[in-house]
Order: C-alpha cells, then sequence, then structure tokens
C-alpha cells in the first residue's frame, strides 16, 4: 500500500513559532488596519476640538477617561509601528538588511521602539 505524500497534516496553528521578521510583517498589516479603523474616530475628535471652547473643552474631557487613553495609545502605536515597519521594508525593498541578522536585528529594533515611543507620547497627551 502507497503512502500518500502529498496528504495535508494538522498543525496547531497557536503552537507555531513565527520567527520575528514574520510577527513583525504581521502587527505591520495589523496596525494598517487599526489606522484604517481608527480615522473616522480621530476625525470626529478632531473636529470636535476646533467646534469652538465648548467643543475644545468636551474633547479634552472625553479623552481624560482610562479607555479613551488606551485607544489613543493604541492609535499611537499603530501609527508608529505602521511608520517604523513600512520604513524597515523600505530600506530591504533597496536591499538594505537583507541578510538574516539584520533583518532580525531590525524587526526587534521595531517591535520594541514603537511601543516605547506610543509610551512616550501618550505621556506627552497625559
Amino acid at each position: 500500500m502507497e503512502q500518500d505524500v502529498h496528504r495535508l497534516k494538522y498543525r496547531e496553528l497557536p503552537g507555531i513559532r513565527f520567527p520575528v521578521p514574520a510577527v513583525t510583517s504581521i502587527l505591520h498589516r495589523l496596525a494598517g488596519v487599526v489606522l484604517f479603523l481608527a480615522i473616522p474616530f480621530l476625525a470626529w475628535l478632531f473636529r470636535l476640538s476646533l467646534a469652538g471652547p465648548d467643543g475644545f473643552a468636551r474633547a479634552q474631557a472625553w479623552l481624560q477617561g482610562p479607555l479613551h487613553g488606551l485607544l489613543l495609545f493604541a492609535a499611537a502605536w499603530a501609527l508608529l509601528h505602521h511608520l517604523l515597519a513600512g520604513l524597515r521594508f523600505l530600506a530591504i525593498d533597496l536591499g538594505l538588511g537583507v541578510a538574516r541578522q539584520p533583518a532580525r536585528r531590525t524587526a526587534w529594533l521595531v517591535n520594541v521602539v514603537a511601543p516605547l515611543l506610543a509610551l512616550l507620547v501618550a505621556g506627552v497627551w497625559g
């Protein structure tokens, strides 16, 4: 009896360990989706803040809530991660940092620096 060598094997997705550059790529796509979804909210908040002193006070009060601060942190992280990862991918497209070690190093750099900068930005906002 022949074995079916083309038979699909069941893999548990949570058990798969992705390399760091793959995680950076996935997060880059996720950050793009978060940015896209945040545009209407941020536009509304911006419009509210420009509606006069009362609107500005309402926007400022809205930003003081803990959940709202978390949403703004997520938007800041998405923007910074998408920017830094995009610059990393542009450098790779230009042939810079394509080798395994530099690609891993820059992926780690993006994954660490983006949330740190988002915390810094959130601290300035808060």
